[in-house]
Protein backbone atom coordinates (compact mmCIF):
# COMPACT_ATOMS: atom_id res chain seq x y z
CA UNK A 1 0.00 0.00 0.00
CA UNK A 2 1.58 3.30 -1.09
CA UNK A 3 1.64 6.58 0.84
CA UNK A 4 -1.29 8.08 -1.10
CA UNK A 5 -3.48 5.15 -0.13
CA UNK A 6 -2.50 5.58 3.51
CA UNK A 7 -3.46 9.26 3.35
CA UNK A 8 -6.84 8.47 1.77
CA UNK A 9 -7.48 5.78 4.36
CA UNK A 10 -6.67 8.18 7.20
CA UNK A 11 -8.93 10.89 5.79
CA UNK A 12 -11.79 8.42 5.39
CA UNK A 13 -11.41 7.27 9.00
CA UNK A 14 -11.34 10.86 10.25
CA UNK A 15 -14.50 11.63 8.30
CA UNK A 16 -16.24 8.77 10.08
CA UNK A 17 -15.23 9.65 13.65
CA UNK A 18 -14.73 13.43 13.83
CA UNK A 19 -17.65 15.49 15.19
CA UNK A 20 -18.78 17.71 12.29
CA UNK A 21 -20.03 20.38 14.71
CA UNK A 22 -23.45 22.09 14.63
CA UNK A 23 -25.76 20.87 11.91
CA UNK A 24 -26.57 23.14 9.04
CA UNK A 25 -30.12 24.42 8.76
CA UNK A 26 -31.39 22.93 5.52
CA UNK A 27 -34.02 24.60 3.33
CA UNK A 28 -37.60 23.47 3.98
CA UNK A 29 -37.90 21.78 0.58
CA UNK A 30 -34.81 19.66 1.23
CA UNK A 31 -36.00 18.78 4.77
CA UNK A 32 -39.35 17.69 3.34
CA UNK A 33 -37.57 15.54 0.75
CA UNK A 34 -35.44 13.92 3.45
CA UNK A 35 -38.52 13.17 5.57
CA UNK A 36 -40.20 11.53 2.59
CA UNK A 37 -37.15 9.31 2.17
CA UNK A 38 -37.37 8.25 5.84
CA UNK A 39 -41.13 7.64 5.96
CA UNK A 40 -42.41 7.52 2.38
CA UNK A 41 -42.34 4.96 -0.44
CA UNK A 42 -39.29 2.71 -0.23
CA UNK A 43 -38.26 4.16 3.13
CA UNK A 44 -37.84 0.84 4.94
CA UNK A 45 -35.83 -0.67 2.07
CA UNK A 46 -33.59 2.41 2.02
CA UNK A 47 -33.19 2.17 5.80
CA UNK A 48 -32.09 -1.45 5.47
CA UNK A 49 -29.53 -0.40 2.87
CA UNK A 50 -28.17 2.21 5.27
CA UNK A 51 -27.90 -0.42 8.00
CA UNK A 52 -25.89 -2.69 5.74
CA UNK A 53 -23.64 0.09 4.47
CA UNK A 54 -21.68 0.47 7.70
CA UNK A 55 -18.64 2.78 7.96
CA UNK A 56 -16.41 -0.20 7.23
CA UNK A 57 -18.44 -1.05 4.11
CA UNK A 58 -18.35 2.57 2.91
CA UNK A 59 -14.60 2.67 3.45
CA UNK A 60 -14.15 -0.56 1.49
CA UNK A 61 -16.25 0.86 -1.36
CA UNK A 62 -14.19 4.06 -1.36
CA UNK A 63 -11.11 1.91 -1.81
CA UNK A 64 -12.76 -0.16 -4.55
CA UNK A 65 -13.07 -3.31 -2.42
CA UNK A 66 -16.33 -5.25 -3.01
CA UNK A 67 -18.12 -6.72 0.02
CA UNK A 68 -21.14 -8.95 0.53
CA UNK A 69 -22.89 -6.30 2.63
CA UNK A 70 -22.20 -3.71 -0.03
CA UNK A 71 -23.86 -5.88 -2.66
CA UNK A 72 -26.85 -6.49 -0.38
CA UNK A 73 -27.12 -2.75 0.30
CA UNK A 74 -27.16 -2.07 -3.44
CA UNK A 75 -30.00 -4.58 -3.86
CA UNK A 76 -32.05 -2.91 -1.12
CA UNK A 77 -31.38 0.50 -2.68
CA UNK A 78 -32.58 -0.78 -6.04
CA UNK A 79 -35.71 -2.11 -4.35
CA UNK A 80 -36.35 1.26 -2.70
CA UNK A 81 -35.98 3.00 -6.06
CA UNK A 82 -38.47 0.56 -7.59
CA UNK A 83 -40.99 1.28 -4.83
CA UNK A 84 -40.64 5.02 -5.39
CA UNK A 85 -41.27 4.56 -9.11
CA UNK A 86 -44.39 2.53 -8.33
CA UNK A 87 -45.56 5.29 -5.98
CA UNK A 88 -45.20 7.85 -8.76
CA UNK A 89 -47.34 5.67 -11.03
CA UNK A 90 -49.98 5.18 -8.34
CA UNK A 91 -50.29 8.94 -7.96
CA UNK A 92 -52.37 8.89 -11.16
CA UNK A 93 -54.97 6.78 -9.33
CA UNK A 94 -54.97 9.13 -6.35
CA UNK A 95 -56.04 11.92 -8.70
CA UNK A 96 -58.97 9.68 -9.67
CA UNK A 97 -60.17 9.29 -6.08
CA UNK A 98 -58.19 6.25 -4.95
CA UNK A 99 -56.49 6.17 -1.54
CA UNK A 100 -52.89 4.96 -1.65
CA UNK A 101 -50.76 4.21 1.43
CA UNK A 102 -47.05 3.46 1.18
CA UNK A 103 -44.61 1.42 3.29
CA UNK A 104 -47.05 0.36 6.01
CA UNK A 105 -46.47 -2.02 8.91
CA UNK A 106 -48.54 -5.14 9.35
CA UNK A 107 -50.55 -5.33 12.59
CA UNK A 108 -48.15 -7.93 14.02
CA UNK A 109 -44.51 -8.80 13.51
CA UNK A 110 -41.82 -6.91 11.66
CA UNK A 111 -43.06 -7.17 8.08
CA UNK A 112 -44.35 -4.30 5.95
CA UNK A 113 -46.36 -3.79 2.79
CA UNK A 114 -44.97 -1.66 -0.03
CA UNK A 115 -48.27 -0.10 -1.11
CA UNK A 116 -51.96 -0.38 -0.30
CA UNK A 117 -54.50 0.92 -2.84
CA UNK A 118 -58.19 1.43 -2.02
CA UNK A 119 -60.46 2.17 -4.96
CA UNK A 120 -63.43 4.58 -4.92
CA UNK A 121 -65.61 1.44 -4.88
CA UNK A 122 -63.96 0.25 -1.66
CA UNK A 123 -61.89 -2.58 -3.11
CA UNK A 124 -58.46 -3.17 -1.57
CA UNK A 125 -55.32 -4.06 -3.53
CA UNK A 126 -51.82 -4.85 -2.37
CA UNK A 127 -49.26 -4.05 -5.10
CA UNK A 128 -45.81 -5.35 -4.12
CA UNK A 129 -42.83 -4.07 -6.10
CA UNK A 130 -40.25 -6.63 -7.24
CA UNK A 131 -37.02 -5.16 -8.62
CA UNK A 132 -35.47 -8.12 -10.43
CA UNK A 133 -32.83 -8.34 -13.14
CA UNK A 134 -33.85 -7.24 -16.64
CA UNK A 135 -31.43 -9.70 -18.20
CA UNK A 136 -33.84 -12.65 -17.84
CA UNK A 137 -37.53 -12.88 -18.83
CA UNK A 138 -40.34 -13.80 -16.50
CA UNK A 139 -42.62 -16.72 -17.45
CA UNK A 140 -45.06 -19.16 -15.87
CA UNK A 141 -44.60 -22.85 -16.68
CA UNK A 142 -46.23 -25.92 -15.07
CA UNK A 143 -47.52 -23.86 -12.17
CA UNK A 144 -44.12 -22.31 -11.42
CA UNK A 145 -42.81 -18.78 -11.85
CA UNK A 146 -39.51 -18.73 -13.73
CA UNK A 147 -37.00 -15.88 -13.97
CA UNK A 148 -35.02 -17.13 -16.92
CA UNK A 149 -34.46 -20.77 -15.98
CA UNK A 150 -34.57 -20.10 -12.24
CA UNK A 151 -37.64 -21.14 -10.22
CA UNK A 152 -38.64 -18.09 -8.13
CA UNK A 153 -42.13 -19.26 -7.13
CA UNK A 154 -41.27 -19.24 -3.43
CA UNK A 155 -40.42 -15.53 -3.60
CA UNK A 156 -44.14 -14.75 -3.85
CA UNK A 157 -45.06 -16.44 -0.57
CA UNK A 158 -44.41 -13.29 1.41
CA UNK A 159 -46.84 -11.32 -0.74
CA UNK A 160 -49.60 -13.89 -0.19
CA UNK A 161 -48.96 -13.81 3.55
CA UNK A 162 -49.08 -10.00 3.62
CA UNK A 163 -52.38 -9.93 1.71
CA UNK A 164 -53.89 -12.43 4.15
CA UNK A 165 -52.71 -10.38 7.14
CA UNK A 166 -54.16 -7.15 5.74
CA UNK A 167 -57.44 -8.92 4.89
CA UNK A 168 -57.74 -10.15 8.49
CA UNK A 169 -57.00 -6.68 9.87
CA UNK A 170 -59.51 -4.90 7.61
CA UNK A 171 -62.04 -7.75 7.54
CA UNK A 172 -62.40 -7.43 3.77
CA UNK A 173 -60.90 -9.35 0.81
CA UNK A 174 -57.53 -8.03 -0.38
CA UNK A 175 -56.20 -8.63 -3.89
CA UNK A 176 -52.37 -8.93 -4.07
CA UNK A 177 -50.43 -8.02 -7.21
CA UNK A 178 -46.74 -8.66 -7.87
CA UNK A 179 -45.44 -5.56 -9.67
CA UNK A 180 -42.39 -6.40 -11.77
CA UNK A 181 -39.95 -3.55 -12.27
CA UNK A 182 -37.23 -4.86 -14.56
CA UNK A 183 -37.68 -8.35 -16.05
CA UNK A 184 -39.27 -8.68 -19.51
CA UNK A 185 -42.71 -10.28 -19.43
CA UNK A 186 -45.95 -10.32 -21.48
CA UNK A 187 -47.69 -6.94 -21.75
CA UNK A 188 -50.94 -8.39 -20.41
CA UNK A 189 -49.18 -9.86 -17.38
CA UNK A 190 -49.11 -13.35 -15.87
CA UNK A 191 -51.31 -15.25 -13.41
CA UNK A 192 -50.00 -17.83 -10.95
CA UNK A 193 -52.54 -19.63 -8.72
CA UNK A 194 -54.82 -16.60 -8.80
CA UNK A 195 -52.01 -14.12 -8.12
CA UNK A 196 -51.71 -11.40 -10.76
CA UNK A 197 -48.17 -10.55 -11.88
CA UNK A 198 -48.06 -7.27 -13.79
CA UNK A 199 -45.53 -5.02 -15.45
CA UNK A 200 -44.79 -1.92 -13.41
CA UNK A 201 -45.59 0.40 -16.31
CA UNK A 202 -49.07 -1.18 -16.64
CA UNK A 203 -49.98 -1.26 -12.95
CA UNK A 204 -52.62 1.47 -13.06
CA UNK A 205 -54.31 -0.02 -16.11
CA UNK A 206 -54.47 -3.43 -14.40
CA UNK A 207 -55.89 -1.97 -11.19
CA UNK A 208 -58.58 -0.08 -13.09
CA UNK A 209 -59.45 -3.22 -15.07
CA UNK A 210 -59.67 -5.42 -11.97
CA UNK A 211 -61.73 -2.87 -10.10
CA UNK A 212 -64.25 -2.72 -12.92
CA UNK A 213 -64.65 -6.50 -12.88
CA UNK A 214 -65.00 -7.14 -9.15
CA UNK A 215 -68.28 -6.89 -7.26
CA UNK A 216 -69.14 -3.90 -5.08
CA UNK A 217 -67.86 -4.05 -1.47
CA UNK A 218 -69.81 -4.04 1.78
CA UNK A 219 -67.99 -1.01 3.26
CA UNK A 220 -67.51 2.58 2.18
CA UNK A 221 -64.09 3.61 0.84
CA UNK A 222 -63.62 6.59 3.19
CA UNK A 223 -64.20 4.55 6.36
CA UNK A 224 -62.06 1.73 4.97
CA UNK A 225 -59.20 4.12 4.19
CA UNK A 226 -59.36 5.59 7.70
CA UNK A 227 -59.30 2.11 9.24
CA UNK A 228 -56.34 1.07 7.09
CA UNK A 229 -54.45 4.23 8.02
CA UNK A 230 -55.01 3.49 11.72
CA UNK A 231 -54.33 -0.26 11.74
CA UNK A 232 -51.39 -0.17 9.30
CA UNK A 233 -49.16 2.68 10.54
CA UNK A 234 -46.04 3.90 8.74
CA UNK A 235 -43.35 1.26 9.01
CA UNK A 236 -40.39 1.65 11.37
CA UNK A 237 -37.30 -0.51 10.90
CA UNK A 238 -37.31 -3.40 13.38
CA UNK A 239 -40.80 -2.55 14.61
CA UNK A 240 -42.65 -5.28 16.49
CA UNK A 241 -45.98 -5.47 18.28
Amino acid sequence: MNSLTYVLLLLALLALVVDPGPRLRLPARIRSWLRSRRHGPGASAAARARQLRTPAVRLAEALGIPTRRGREAAQWEAGAAGERRTAVRLAALEREGWTVLHDRALPRGRANVDHLAISPRGRVYLPDTKRWSARRPLTVSDGRLLHGHRDVTSRLRGLRHEAQAVARALNIPVRPLAVMDGPPMPANGLVLDGLFIVRADRLCEELRRLDALLQAPHRGPAALAATADRLLPPYRQGRRR
